[in-house]
């Protein structure tokens, strides 16, 4: 189902009737005597500290990391069935995203300042993103087949995970890693635009602590024309369609010892629009992308050694141009060993690069082709970390030698003290790098031209913040600053009517960040902004703010749970955002209202809706001026509803 503008507000107000009404019925069943009867301890809860392995490669409590972390655990991504990893983090602290169309289409995303070449992205521990364009493509992986999403803010990574962590890591974990009982699900939702989904999962668990976790799902759409203002072909909604499979399986050998492996696969059709300023073909892509790992495990009470091995793959078949594949292959050996105070940790890494291309656009000049199409990339890492009641410290230091850039060295210091039982200050300072995409450093096409001469980017952080915990909220504020040394950006050089990859000298990101999240009885209530000053710091754009990088993001939300039901109203707002180096030019600021719940009809059946921009708004996150022209499109006012049903 499509919607024109001049038909949003009758729709509108359908909309916000329904959810009202929904609202206003089970708030009405809420006081029944028989519901009236149920205590705090049925209902659904807020957790306010959570469990986070990404921060430190070892589990630990969320208010006992240093640095800035997000947990979307998956009854959070109960309120995104029907839609992608990228419109999970797009509303997260300190996101915004870049997308050349709807569902599916190209997109970029970046997190306080850093776009995702610089922020690593890791499914179930192994890399997971493009080794031509450096970009993770989390447009088309699916919610469905995720149970949490992990997010650590800022560099404190690099001395983790190594290259790639300048800005942060995201971390997916597949559905099924938490599977407590034998149970199985099925799911078929409709929304907007010819929208479709349908899927089913089975989990198994037996008495000796054996788990396995099977899913499969399909996600479709007639979308939205990709292009505005286009004709012919280009004018046409610009499709999405996915087969999406998820496992996750785990057994233990004996009392010390497990061993286990998950995959995640996507295999996805996207229909775009190719700049053909009348008739002419419909272009499309095929991809293929996942990850799977295999893993031993043994463990006593004071010892942790862990051995895994896993690929990643991105496969990118243009139908109206060249087609990508990347592999990452990785094996890690991590030991934590408990001291009398605190625990020390240290392992080895090995990772393989590797891309292939097919050159379907041959030029005059010969065909396209990589100098170097992989790398090795051996690794070494240590750290130390203490949690007390009074204080947090947390020391890494990881060694990286890359076969194409030689060696680099990180590390992390961080210190947090609580002054109070419910309220920590602390502080930390990283280092982190990344090395040129071979894209940038080797590939020619009708618009870029290589550069082989990139430096390494390498960057200095430090962060500072404050935070109050209780029973009934959270709340942080985070100050963060970043120098980075080379930044690499694409640069339009008028004399050869073509774009570059060039290193910036100097450039710093800088702001801070305020989240707040809240539950009082049966009503959640908080939100978050982030400030923003992405900014050159030499040459002739020194001061400027730097293209796609927002200032001001936030967003406010109020919800209300009860044992039937849950709903959530959100406003999302992204600031102006310059598009050209200058600044001469910006995309307009943006609001969109959202509304999303849950109905349990029964305590097998979920009824779960969600709409999204209910005032319509048309808006872009992507739009150039100039001779290349072009914007694209959002959705406006649009919806999902879907039903799951289980059986225990």
């Amino acid at each position: 189902m499509s919607l024109s503008r001049s038909s949003s507000r009758t729709y509108l107000r359908l909309s916000i009737l329904s959810a009202l009404g929904l609202l206003a019925v089970n708030t009405a069943m809420a006081v029944t005597p028989d519901v009236a009867t149920i205590n705090d301890s049925e209902l659904p809860q807020v957790e306010l500290d959570e469990i986070i392995v990404t921060a430190t490669r070892t589990p630990t409590k969320t208010s006992n990391v240093i640095a800035q972390t997000r947990v979307v655990d998956k009854e959070d991504l109960k309120r995104f069935q029907g839609q992608t990893v990228l419109e999970v983090l797009r509303r997260q602290p300190g996101f915004s995203i870049k997308q050349d169309g709807g569902m599916g289409q190209s997109s970029n995303f970046y997190l306080r300042g850093y776009d995702s070449k610089r922020v690593l992205v890791l499914i179930d521990g192994v890399r997971y993103g493009s080794m031509s364009t450096g970009q993770p493509a989390l447009a088309l992986l699916p919610t469905d087949q995720i149970d949490r999403i992990e997010i650590l803010y800022g560099a404190s990574g690099s001395s983790i995970y190594g290259s790639d962590a300048m800005g942060g890591v995201i971390q997916i974990f597949t559905k099924g890693s938490d599977v407590d009982q034998t149970n199985f699900s099925v799911t078929a939702g409709v929304g907007s635009h010819d929208h479709y989904v349908y899927g089913a999962t089975a989990q198994f668990t037996n008495a000796q602590g054996a788990k396995l976790s099977l899913s499969a799902s399909r996600n479709q759409t007639k979308g939205i024309s990709a292009l505005d203002n286009r004709t012919g072909n280009d004018k046409d909604d610009d499709g999405f369609e996915s087969n999406n499979f998820a496992l996750n399986a785990s057994m233990p050998i004996t009392q010390n010892i497990s061993v286990g492996a998950t995959g995640l696969f996507s295999k996805s059709t996207t229909e775009f629009d190719n700049f053909s300023f009348g008739p002419g073909p419909n272009a499309e892509i095929e991809q293929k992308n996942g990850a799977v790992s295999a893993f031993s495990q043994y463990e006593n009470d004071k010892l942790t050694v862990r051995l895994s091995a896993g690929q990643s793959l991105d496969k990118i078949d243009n139908k109206v141009g060249d087609a990508f594949e990347t592999k990452q292959k990785q094996a890690n050996l991590i030991s934590t060993y408990e001291l009398p105070i605190g625990q020390f940790q240290a392992g080895a890494e090995w990772l393989q690069q590797e891309v292939d291309l097919t050159d379907n656009t041959p030029s005059a000049g010969g065909k396209d082709s990589y100098k170097i199409n992989d790398r090795d990339i051996k690794s070494g890492f240590a750290g130390y970390q203490v949690n007390e009641d009074a204080y947090d410290f947390q020391a890494n230091v990881r060694f990286d030698d890359n076969s194409q850039f030689g060696h680099e060295t990180t590390f992390g210091l961080g210190y947090a003290v609580k002054l109070a039982p419910s309220l920590r200050l602390g502080t930390s300072f990283a280092t982190g790098y990344r090395a040129p995409t071979l894209n940038d450093l080797y590939i020619e096409s009708a618009y870029y031209v290589p550069n082989e001469d990139l430096k390494v980017e390498k960057s200095k952080n430090l962060e500072v913040f404050i935070e109050s915990t209780s029973t009934i909220q959270t709340t942080r504020l985070t100050g963060f600053n970043s120098n980075v040394d080379n930044l690499i950006d694409n640069r339009y050089d008028g004399s050869i009517d073509k774009y570059q990859a060039l290193n910036i000298d100097e450039a710093s990101l800088s702001g801070y960040s305020f989240t707040s999240d809240w539950q009082l009885s049966n009503i959640l209530f908080g939100g978050q902004y982030t400030r923003t000053n992405a900014e050159e710091n030499s040459g002739a754009n020194k001061g400027k703010q730097l293209v796609y990088r927002p200032e001001n993001t936030g967003l406010v939300y109020i919800g209300y749970q009860a044992a039937e039901f849950d709903i959530r109203t959100e406003a999302e707002y992204v600031g102006k955002t310059y598009n050209v180096a200058d600044n001469s030019t910006f995309i307009e600021d943006y609001t969109l209202f959202n509304i999303s719940g849950n109905y349990y009809l029964s305590p097998n059946l979920t009824w779960t809706s969600r709409i999204n921009n209910l005032t319509n708004v048309d808006y872009s996150t992507n739009e150039s001026f100039g001779q290349y022209a072009s914007r694209y499109n959002q959705d406006g006012t649009n919806f999902f509803t879907s039903l799951t049903y289980n059986w225990y």
